[in-house]
């Protein structure tokens, strides 16, 4: 909370009377208990007592309305008046919760009164015949920060009810704090907004979210909301900080908050990667200091060890200056080497991934406690064979090099079809030619009739039976790579033919029999360290390190162009293609080592034979000795 105070507040401060801050403006438009509120309340308290402090103090004590007054101990301290002053003039809140709107209240109240005594207190009412606390009902406020009057367009207003109304609680920021906005807005805008799915809330307000801000997709939650909204409510010449979820920079979902930031209105990131900042929450947070006025200098800080921030500054980070201009919505790549950028430097042809290979999702039932059985389930229930397929969901059975041998299957309960979109089995077919398998599907009819997708029921009426999202008969049959969804660097290993697999912890990588590299090839790039470190920049945090490695970043991912025909460069891909066979026969001895001497041995072998592609990697990729040093470093 300090940096964020310190990044907006302290800046705005920064060369100024207090005549010219008496006009500063400082929102926080979620402001829950007022945490952040109190901070910036005491940020202008101690900036107005060191002010006066400095500049002829005395004149400041026997003003006709003193400002500042000598304590019991001889030191310079606020008067009560002053202190309300400051807050009357430069606090303002709002939050849709009326009790969290009277605790912030009260907070900043009890603010005001802290280090005052009786005696004090006296002195000051009977000088000034002031009541001792201020009405903030003009400064904190409860309503709907991102809902406003337009929320009610088209609607019957005798039709809505009251319960509706308080639901809503649509909030009109012009008519609210009309002198602030016909002015352009608040000088400062902080906090730390919420961080709900927007999928959550009910239909109305998510529908509105969608049609009313130009940034949410799919996924969005209210933080990012708030993100665009701190842009709507900050001055020109205004600052804004907020602690929010970071995912947006590296998912699909973020595309329009990062075409939006990407204009210029960033200066600042501190990002946390996947450090705990909040005990209590499994969040990916990161600080967000925005200005009203684009620029095209972004400063991004990696900070790998909580105590490392300050309220004034960083002790300790990797930090690096980027060009606005350089960002745009596809994923973001804030790390010390960008690949991308590298390989523009170095003049390399590149294709992405999805040129020579498609990484797809699989399956996605919508309940895998039904669909899913073990191999002893199976056999014991009899369930028919040629409906059910080998299943990989679990992101532990793919390891690099080896190939999967998954222990469950996938009831799959559809047919081809000639547009090689998957046909549902028609339950009366499903009865007659797989009677077991409609027995216990049957069995769960209720429990798959209640799946939802997103907000709404999907499957309660004939369709009760079919996946989520099914697979294709094309994506099933090939033999294929497979991906580890979640990991500390990407593991890519191979599946057999018929393997389903489920696109969220296991995406499925199908080779172009056609192209001109091998499956062998491809895999021994996907496995190696440079890969691992760029996949580790552009694919969503996790806690603990981890990170989601999503089918977009992986179709994504750069593969040099190779001229084949040349011996320079077909002598690198054949020594690759080698490489990589003689991984795959290592693996496959690891698994039959009869004794820990024999694998230990082959496991040197394994590592030898790692560090030799991963070097060959970095002379395909023309990396320099010291982005060689950094990947080194990020992948241990």
């Amino acid at each position: 909370m300090g940096y964020i105070v310190e990044h907006t507040v302290g800046k705005l401060l920064e060369g100024k009377t207090p005549q010219q801050v008496s006009t500063l403006r400082v929102l926080d438009p979620a402001c829950g208990s007022g945490s952040f509120l109190l901070g910036a309340y005491q940020r202008l308290l101690d900036w107005h007592l060191q002010w006066y402090s400095e500049h002829n103090p005395e004149k400041h004590a026997k003003d006709r309305k003193p400002k500042i007054f000598r304590g019991p101990g001889g030191d310079w301290r606020l008067t009560t008046s002053e202190k309300k002053r400051v807050l009357l003039n430069n606090i303002y809140g709002v939050d849709i919760d009326t009790q969290a709107v009277e605790v912030t209240k009260l907070s900043l109240l009890l603010k005001v009164l802290e280090g005052e005594n009786e005696e004090t207190l006296v002195k000051h009412l009977r000088l000034f015949h002031e009541r001792a606390l201020p009405d903030l009902a003009d400064n904190i406020k409860c309503g709907n920060s991102l809902i406003g009057p337009d929320f009610y367009e088209g609607k019957q207003l005798s039709l809505i009810d009251e319960e509706e109304r308080y639901r809503i609680n649509a909030f009109d920021w012009n008519a609210e704090f009309p002198e602030t906005m016909a002015a352009g807005g608040f000088d400062a805008v902080i906090g730390n907004p919420p961080y709900v799915r927007v999928q959550r809330f009910q239909h109305d307000e998510a529908d509105y979210f969608y049609r009313r801000y130009e940034t949410p997709v799919s996924k969005t939650d209210l933080s990012q909301l708030f993100l665009e909204k701190a842009l709507e409510l900050v001055a020109e010449r205004g600052r804004a900080g907020f602690i929010c979820t970071s995912q947006w920079m590296s998912t699909d979902y973020g595309a329009k908050m990062r075409a939006l930031l990407s204009q210029g209105y960033l200066e600042e990131i501190v990002d946390f990667g996947s450090l705990p900042v909040f005990r209590s929450a499994s969040t990916y947070p990161a600080i967000f200091v925005l200005t009203g006025k684009p620029t095209n200098s972004l400063i991004v800080h990696h900070v790998r060890d909580r105590s490392a921030l300050t309220a004034t500054g960083i002790r300790s980070a990797a930090s690096r200056k980027i060009k606005c201009s350089t960002l745009s919505s596809s994923p973001w790549n804030l790390s010390e080497f960008d690949l991308l950028h590298s390989l523009g430097q170095a003049n390399r042809d590149w294709k992405q991934l999805s040129a020579f290979a498609q990484a797809y999702y699989g399956v996605v039932t919508g309940m895998d406690s039904v669909f899913v059985v073990s191999a002893s389930q199976k056999e014991e229930l009899k369930l028919e064979d040629s409906i059910l397929f080998p299943f990989v969901y679990r992101g532990e059975e793919v390891r690099r090099y080896s190939v999967v041998d998954p222990t469950s299957f996938v009831i799959y309960p559809y047919e081809e079809s000639q547009s090689g979109v998957p046909k549902l089995i028609p339950e009366q077919s499903l009865r007659d030619n797989y009677p077991n398998v409609h027995s216990y599907l049957e069995a769960h009819r209720e429990r798959l009739k209640s799946r939802k997708d997103s907000r709404r029921l999907y499957a309660s009426g004939k369709d009760w039976y079919r996946h989520a999202r099914p697979s294709t008969f094309a994506r099933i049959r090939p033999a294929k790579m497979i991906a580890k969804g979640i990991g500390k660097r990407l593991h890519v290993g191979l599946a057999r033919g018929g393997t389903c697999f489920s696109g969220a912890n296991c995406p499925g990588i199908i080779h172009d029999d056609e192209g001109p590299y091998s499956q062998e090839f491809l895999l021994g790039l996907l496995n190696s360290r440079l890969l691992a470190f760029h996949l580790r920049t552009v694919c969503p945090p996790k806690l603990s390190g981890y990170r989601r490695f999503t089918t977009t970043a992986l179709n994504k991912v750069p593969v040099p162009v190779l001229d084949l025909m040349e011996k320079s460069a077909r002598q690198p891909y054949d020594d690759m293609v080698e490489l990589v066979e003689q991984m795959l026969a290592l693996q496959r001895a690891t698994e039959s080592g009869k004794t820990a001497h024999d694998r230990k041995l082959i496991q040197r072998q394994i590592d030898a034979t790692d560090k030799q592609i991963d070097q060959l990697v970095y002379k395909l990729y023309g990396l320099t000795g010291k982005e060689i040093e950094i990947v080194e470093g990020g992948i241990k």
